[in-house]
């Protein structure tokens, strides 16, 4: 069983949105969570975003990667999904096999009018969505990771 832990900033919109891939794509070869260091609440452009691919966060919540860790939560692949600037703040999270930065811009921080954020949260939703079909193929088949992938760490034996 892959645990995967994706994590951002506010656990409202990238963590999400990947966190619902993996949990639809992947079935059961799957344990999916998503987390952040302040977490709030789900971004309203990423639930109606989501909804359009037949996934509903309406009623999801948000959580902190810090109580996780308290919990003693142990996953094989925790992967940071923001931006570069932000991904320098994730701290090291013990027992995982992969650590993987995946960076895509903040949906909570898009410009425009609504229909132009709603272009530019789709934009991010179908890179997230192609980024989680490479993730799959690479922990089952060991298809190599699109370029946008960086493997920050990998455990011997993994």
């Amino acid at each position: 069983m892959h645990k995967v832990l994706f994590v951002c900033i506010h656990n409202s919109a990238r963590s999400q949105m990947a966190e619902a891939f993996l949990k639809k794509l992947g079935g059961s070869d799957f344990e999916v969570e998503s987390a952040g260091f302040e977490p709030t609440a789900i971004n309203p452009l990423v639930v109606e975003v989501m909804f359009e691919e037949g996934i509903d966060l309406a009623r999801k919540g948000t959580q902190s990667v810090f109580d996780l860790f308290k919990k003693g939560r142990v996953f094989t692949h925790v992967i940071t999904v923001c931006d570069d600037s932000q991904e320098s703040k994730c701290p090291i999270y013990p027992g995982m096999t992969h650590r993987l930065h995946l960076p895509f811009p903040d949906p909570g921080t898009l410009t425009g009018d609504r229909e132009e954020q709603l272009r530019q949260a789709r934009v991010i939703r179908n890179s997230i969505k192609q980024a989680i079909e490479e993730f799959i193929s690479w922990v089952r088949d060991k298809k190599p990771l699109g370029d946008s992938w960086h493997v920050k760490a990998t455990r011997v034996g993994a």
